[in-house]
């Protein structure tokens, strides 16, 4: 595969990102053919590749120039920072997006039965993670000292083999913590799915296509949770019918044929829609509600 005239993007083999970050590649339109094990997708209508791996190496990946671009979690790229910070060696990768998926939190957890009273309930206790630079700067921007435990993995049952008193992992709905007996005390960072590139320049074409999908990818996330909305209302209840349209931005009023007194009403609403929306905008005087999805807009 020509480097020179292909991307590459490195995306999590498998795990909480996977499937948002290959649906948001779909939904920027592009036709990836990938065998089932294979660990290189080739892009059939873009000139963009996908290598599936894990995701504490993306980071390194791109940084190392492997790749041009990652798919990868705030929380992976910030503990790969701050570990080389702390070899002496700066991170050299470029963020280019905050995604709107693979929301969670680094957080720590106490067993049920252990009585925690705010951050002071840390000192000179031993937390285990696999987050140890996250951990440890969050320790001293509190000024506690605690012993940090690293662990690669199973950090949930560290306080049951009796490896710590607390643990500090990702958390995104708290049934793993529920599982083991645990409970969410301190949120250490709020984490996200982010789009990262090289640092090193890429030739003309490559450039043209990152600033490509970049627009795309703007457009998907633009209308998240958006929605088309077609009604018909009295020119009377326009006021009132403007006011319950969640999120939007100036609708577009068009005269409905053979009625004066009543006009059409196009909008996009950039919140949910619920039941209770549609509800109100009935009792308002709106008739003929339609509600589509929107899959993508340029500004």
């Amino acid at each position: 595969m020509d480097r020179e005239t292909r991307l590459r993007l490195a995306v999590q083999k498998s795990g909480r990102l996977t499937e948002p970050s290959l649906d948001l590649l779909t939904r920027c339109g592009l036709k990836l053919s990938r065998g089932k094990d294979q660990l290189m997708g080739f892009g059939e209508n873009m000139p963009l590749d996908v290598l599936f791996v894990r995701d504490d190496d993306i980071p390194d990946l791109v940084q190392e120039d492997v790749c041009d671009l990652g798919l990868v979690g705030l929380n992976v790229l910030e503990e790969r920072q701050l570990e080389l910070i702390a070899r002496g060696t700066a991170a050299r990768f470029e963020k280019l997006r905050d995604l709107d998926f693979g929301r969670c939190r680094l957080s720590i957890a106490a067993p049920n039965e252990t009585r925690f009273e705010g951050a002071e309930s840390l000192r000179g206790k031993r937390i285990a993670t696999t987050y140890p630079y996250m951990l440890d700067r969050f320790l001293k921007s509190m000024q506690i000292n605690a012993e940090i435990v690293t662990l690669s993995g199973a950090v949930e049952i560290a306080p049951r083999l009796g490896r710590a008193d607390l643990i500090c992992d990702l958390v995104s709905t708290g049934s793993t913590l529920q599982a083991n007996h645990l409970r969410e005390v301190l949120t250490v960072a709020e984490s996200h799915a982010v789009l990262i590139r090289t640092p090193v320049p890429l030739v003309e074409f490559k450039a043209a296509w990152v600033e490509r999908m970049l627009l795309r990818i703007d457009g998907v996330e633009r209308v998240k949770e958006s929605k088309y909305i077609m009604l018909h209302a009295p020119r009377a209840a326009l006021p009132a019918i403007r006011k319950l349209l969640p999120g939007s931005e100036s609708p577009t009023i068009i005269p409905l044929e053979g009625f004066p007194e009543r006009v059409v009403v196009h909008a996009v609403c950039r919140e949910n829609v619920f039941w209770e929306t549609l509800e109100n905008l009935k009792q308002a005087g709106a008739s003929a509600v339609l509600v589509l999805p929107v899959e993508k807009m340029l500004a």
